[in-house]
């Protein structure tokens, strides 16, 4: 496993990241940020439910939810916040309640106070993403759930091979290309958490749609 990930750097990357995000990875990514929303909607249910999305980015997904939901997002960059802001005024999503910085590992919310957590592309960029999930767990409602969109890293073969040797160069971009299933599921393991779903996305099949419950 390489190092781990700084928030000086991951700030920096997201910074150079925020004009171009929606542009080149919006499209890419489009069928895993739905694939999170539509995984979140079914489990608070049509009347909707608080929802927090960690690393919010532009704001690009903010206008798939439906509007009976209340949604807070944050980041941990604040040139993509403000993006993400100037989105909310320009569509009038009065269902967002708040956009904010914030570091996930130290989330400034109150204890059991969301339905469910959506983190899309975010646990392989963050520098503790044990202690992240942590905190996901801990601002839950028992019974809530986490809904996780992200690459993991492949255990044998030449794609393997070809994440470590590219490693280096992205974490200067701002992720771990190589970051194990395993880590997820030794965090899982522990009172009040339980692995729901897994289940690959696009593209390629690369990426996977995760979702852990909290005990009820």
């Amino acid at each position: 496993m390489g190092a781990a990930l700084d928030r000086g750097t991951i700030e920096k990357a997201y910074a150079r990241w925020a004009p171009v995000y929606d542009v080149v990875f919006g499209r890419v990514f489009e069928q895993g940020r739905q694939a999170s929303i539509e995984a979140a909607e079914r489990h608070v249910g049509p009347a909707g439910g608080r929802i927090l999305e960690v690393g919010v980015g532009t704001g690009i997904s903010l206008l798939n939810y439906n509007r009976n939901n209340r949604l807070v997002g944050i980041d941990i960059s604040a040139p993509m916040l403000r993006r993400a802001q100037d989105r909310v005024a320009e569509h009038k999503l009065t269902n967002v309640e708040a956009l904010s910085v914030m570091d996930a590992k130290h989330l400034a919310l109150p204890d059991a106070s969301f339905d469910a957590v959506v983190a899309q592309y975010v646990i392989t960029a963050v520098p503790d993403p044990e202690a992240t999930l942590d905190e996901f767990i801990r601002v839950l409602k028992p019974g809530g759930e986490i809904v996780l969109v992200n690459h993991l890293g492949a255990e044998t073969g030449f794609r393997r091979a070809f994440e470590q040797g590219f490693s280096p160069i992205a974490r200067r971009l701002g992720w771990s290309p190589e970051f194990p299933w395993a880590r997820l599921t030794h965090w899982a393991e522990r009172d009040g958490v339980r692995l729901i779903e897994r289940r690959p996305m696009p593209p390629l099949g690369h990426f996977s749609l995760i979702r852990f419950g909290k005990a009820g």
